[in-house]
């Protein structure tokens, strides 16, 4: 289906952004979870598990709102409270796609600027970022409390903004359409992954240019496309003595 998206043409990638949720950890399932506990504390109408994930990657209160509209700031910050609490009791059960860690290290080495525009909040960011040690690897980071939520291209423009990198040098990577609409509106490149949140039919209607099934296939699809050099993205083996 053509929506009319026009897709920004990338020229060489010195950043490339990532959401976090469904894109580099598999973190649905917790929170589904999370949400499901977080309804049932506060006795409300059910929602099924398609819709809880369906609001996966905007911020907490735009996905209360979409779940619950209407409601007040005060049921908002009720529902925030039982969320985050059940979120963090749980958040050590969610990991690293196979293959992210690879991708960031090969990405990191070769130069390229790495950063980080999610849904999450702050605090759920830096917990994640501690407990996979990968604090360090992410140039720059945007919560969802901290700016507006996707798809408004705030994220980006602040992290554009701040390493100084112009949107033809850059690609946003994501599993929502949240994303990709982002980063159409920001002037970036979209990546889609297809084993996240939104399946791949929904995520072509936002022409990225490419739908990937796996993180790591990022690399040689980066080079395929002469976007990085090759040998940047191919790091040699330390010969064995």
């Amino acid at each position: 289906m053509d929506n009319g998206t026009i897709q920004p043409q990338p020229e060489s990638v010195r950043l490339i952004i990532f959401d976090w949720d469904g894109t580099l950890m598999d973190s649905e399932t917790q929170i589904v979870h999370a949400m499901h506990a977080a309804i049932d504390d506060l006795q409300l109408e059910t929602r099924s598990p398609d819709q809880c994930r369906d609001i996966i990657g905007l911020g907490l209160k735009e996905a209360i709102d979409a779940l619950y509209p209407g409601r007040d700031d005060a049921f908002l910050e009720q529902f925030v409270d039982r969320y985050r609490h059940h979120w963090f009791s749980i958040a050590h059960t969610s990991e690293l796609f196979p293959g992210a860690l690879e991708t960031l290290r090969v990405l990191r080495e070769s130069g390229l600027q790495l950063a980080v525009a999610t849904g999450k909040g702050r605090s759920g960011l830096d917990m994640v970022l501690q407990t996979t040690g990968l604090a360090d690897v992410f140039a720059a980071t945007r919560c969802s409390d901290e700016t507006r939520s996707k798809p408004h291209p705030q994220m980006l423009e602040e992290i554009l903004a701040e390493l100084d990198v112009a949107p033809q040098h850059a690609l946003m990577v994501g599993d929502t359409e949240y994303d990709m609409r982002m980063a159409v509106e920001a002037g970036v490149g979209s990546v889609a992954v297809s084993y996240g949140v939104h399946a791949r039919e929904r995520l072509l209607q936002h022409a990225p240019l490419v739908c990937l099934d796996n993180i790591g296939e990022l690399v040689d699809w980066l080079a395929e496309e002469c976007l990085v050099a090759q040998e940047l993205l191919s790091p040699p083996l330390v010969a064995a003595d």
